[in-house]
Order: C-alpha cells, then sequence, then structure tokens
C-alpha cells in the first residue's frame, strides 16, 4: 500500500494547515467535510468559515504562514524523496481507518517503513519506563506470541515496557509500529536511534508532528490517543497510579478498544496502575491467550520454541551450586512459575524442578498456592 502523491499546491496546501496555530484536528475536520480539500479553504471568507467552524478556526486558515513556511515545505520535500518515506493526509485511501473513527484524526501522518502496517490488526503493549525486570520478560513474551498469531504490536518507544515489545516483536519478525511524540527525523529518546533504525527498516515508525518537533511534555499525552486509535485492543505490563500508560487505556476504552493489564504484587508500585484498571474493568490477563481469546484469535502454531538443555542441566555434585545460584538469579524477587523459571534459564522443567525442591528443603525457596515459587524471606533472630 502506498500513499496517493501530492501536487506541490496540495502538498502546500496540507501542510500550511497543519502548521497554522490554534487550529485543531477536529476543527479542521470539519472544515474539510464543509469545502473539501484544503486548497479550498483559503478561498472562504472569515464569516463563511467562522459559521462552520468558529472564529478562532477561521483565522487560524487565514493567516499568513510563518515565515519559515517555504524552508519547512522544502524539508518534507526533501524528506520524501528518502526511500519508505511518505505522508499521508486524510483524504487518502491509504489512511488508517482505525484513526478516522476518532473525533480529532490527525490530518497528515509521517510514516517511515511499512505503511501497509498501520492497516493491520494490532495490539498495543505499554507500560512503565521503569519497568522491572519481570515487566521486561512480560512485556517481550506477550509481544512474541501475539506478534507470532499474526497481530501487529504498537507502542510508543519509550524506554522500558514500550521498547522490550518493540524489540522481542523484531527479533520474532513481527510487525511493529513505534508512533513517536516527537517529528518523525528526531529519534526520542536519543538511547534508542538503533531501535529506531530497525523499526524504519522492518516496522513503522509514525508521527503527526512536523519535522523537527522536538519532544514536548504535552505531546505524549497526545501520541497516546493514536496508539489506542490503531489497535484493537491495549495491554498494559506494569504502571504507576499517574502513568501515560493509564491514559492510553483510558483513551482506548472510550473508542471501544479492548483493555486488557497484567496484575502484580500488592506490594509493588508498578502493580497499581494494572490493579486500578483491573478494578474498573480491565480484563486480568495472565498469558496471550487471555487476549487472543477475547479477539477471538488462535494462538499460533508457530510461536518461537524455547531452547531447552537436557535434563542433566542440573546433577548432583559441583554443579549443583552453580545452578541453585542461577535459579535464585532467575527467581528474583517476585513471585514465580515453574513455566516462567525454566524460559529465563533456559534449563530443562525436570532441572528446575529438581534444584527448586533442593532450594525448598534448604529454607531459600518457599512455593506458594497455584505452582508459584518465591525466595525465602530471611527473618532476624
Amino acid at each position: 500500500m502506498n500513499a496517493l502523491p501530492m501536487s506541490g499546491d496540495e502538498l502546500r496546501a496540507w501542510l500550511g494547515l497543519t502548521h497554522a496555530r490554534g487550529l485543531t484536528p477536529a476543527a479542521l475536520r470539519t472544515l474539510l467535510a464543509a469545502f473539501g480539500m484544503p486548497q479550498a479553504l483559503r478561498a472562504q471568507s472569515f464569516e463563511t468559515l467562522a459559521t462552520v467552524a468558529g472564529e478562532a478556526a477561521a483565522r487560524a486558515v487565514l493567516a499568513p504562514p510563518p515565515p519559515t513556511f517555504d524552508d519547512d515545505v522544502g524539508r518534507v520535500c526533501a524528506w520524501l524523496g528518502e526511500p519508505g518515506n511518505a505522508l499521508v493526509s486524510l483524504a487518502d485511501p491509504a489512511y488508517p481507518q482505525g484513526l478516522l473513527a476518532m473525533p480529532d484524526p490527525p490530518p497528515l501522518l509521517y510514516v517511515k517503513g511499512h505503511l501497509a502496517l498501520l492497516h493491520a490488526a494490532g495490539v498495543a503493549i505499554v507500560g512503565s519506563r521503569s519497568a522491572t525486570p519481570q515487566g521486561l520478560e512480560d512485556a517481550a513474551r506477550f509481544a512474541r506470541a501475539l506478534s507470532a498469531a499474526g497481530l501487529a504490536i504498537v507502542s510508543g518507544l519509550a524506554l522500558g515496557i514500550d521498547a522490550a515489545a518493540h524489540r522481542a516483536t523484531l527479533d520474532a519478525d513481527g510487525g511493529t509500529i513505534a508512533v513517536i511524540g516527537t517529528g518523525i527525523d528526531i529519534v526520542y529518546p536519543a538511547r534508542h536511534r538503533e531501535l529506531a533504525h530497525a523499526l524504519a527498516a522492518h516496522g513503522a515508525l509514525v508521527s503527526e508532528w512536523p519535522l523537527g518537533t522536538p519532544a514536548r511534555p504535552a505531546h505524549f499525552p497526545q501520541r497516546n490517543r493514536l496508539i489506542a486509535g490503531l489497535v484493537r485492543g491495549v495491554l498494559v505490563v506494569e504502571a504507576a497510579l499517574r502513568s501515560g500508560s493509564l491514559i492510553t487505556a483510558r483513551i482506548a476504552n472510550e473508542m471501544g478498544r479492548d483493555v486488557f493489564a497484567v496484575p502484580g504484587s500488592i506490594h509493588a508500585p508498578l502493580s497499581r496502575g494494572c490493579h486500578r484498571l483491573i478494578k474498573e474493568g480491565a480484563k486480568l490477563t495472565e498469558a496471550p491467550e487471555d487476549i487472543l481469546e477475547e479477539l477471538g484469535l488462535a494462538p499460533s502454531a508457530a510461536s518461537p520454541a524455547v531452547a531447552r538443555e537436557p535434563s542433566s542441566a542440573l546433577t548432583p555434585g559441583s554443579r549443583a551450586g552453580s545452578v541453585a545460584r542461577a535459579l535464585l538469579a532467575a527467581l528474583g524477587h517476585a513471585p514465580a512459575t515453574l513455566e516462567m523459571l525454566v524460559r529465563r534459564t533456559d534449563m530443562a522443567s525436570a532441572a528446575v524442578q529438581a534444584a527448586l525442591l533442593e532450594l525448598e528443603l534448604a529454607g531459600r525457596v518457599d512455593a506458594l498456592p497455584g505452582g508459584r515459587f518465591v525466595r525465602a524471606i530471611r527473618r532476624a533472630r
């Protein structure tokens, strides 16, 4: 799927409207519905425009362009000349249908990478920037399984959960989309430059902001509505009570999307946001199959298998101590199931079970209901 080519006048008209200060996407959509293509708007009188969309919108449409406008148009033309770059307008059939259902879809989308991914069925995986090791592992596990089932994984290129979901999807040769809160030519955070390049090559980057727009706090809640609009459901892996991920979940719920949340310890600050979502009606989610079932999809038989060592990985003798230390390190400080520990250590299930039994007898591990294990709390004597 390709974006429709724009004439020079059409490109200038679209860019002029997106640069117009005080013209909201909702007001612009109203004006376009009334008058057609953007070139027609500046031919209208102030009174005509104000009657349709209000005086503020009329002033914004008729205001002269900024002094740098010609330079801005030149930069966009140069950017469009690079392979894999596309500018998609509201009038383009390539514009994602999911965003058209929003009251305020961006008039232009800057897309770098595979535009067709924006039309695939997708699930957003979002969460804390300061994620725990457990949260990062969960994000990666869900991303691998959901992408293997044919879903595009959408997130925001942020630190923590977002990056883990993107990387795991790319590693599994799945499709992933990053919706960013800066101009498409800026990578934020800067440490994700390599990840952004991989997304452009094998997935897609999407922005509604003009080229050169830096990161600003107000852009990220606005970016979150696009994440929610592009997907069938939103999974929150870890989130504090005051988290942008909860904004994404709220917007998704308002759009009629499914909201999923991974529960955690009642003592963990990054579980409180998920627990609040569950109390408010989000679906408690323990495994990718919970999401696939809700969306009416079958798990993929092609899901990547986890490599296992032979059962002799843990044998009595000199290796027992090192295996026990490795298992304790994999256990971390939150309850984990046998399956999780097998995946983390790449050891056979029987070997992990034997090591858990030895650690339990030694008072280093406690078994919990539901087949979970946790480090034993060492009490002061």
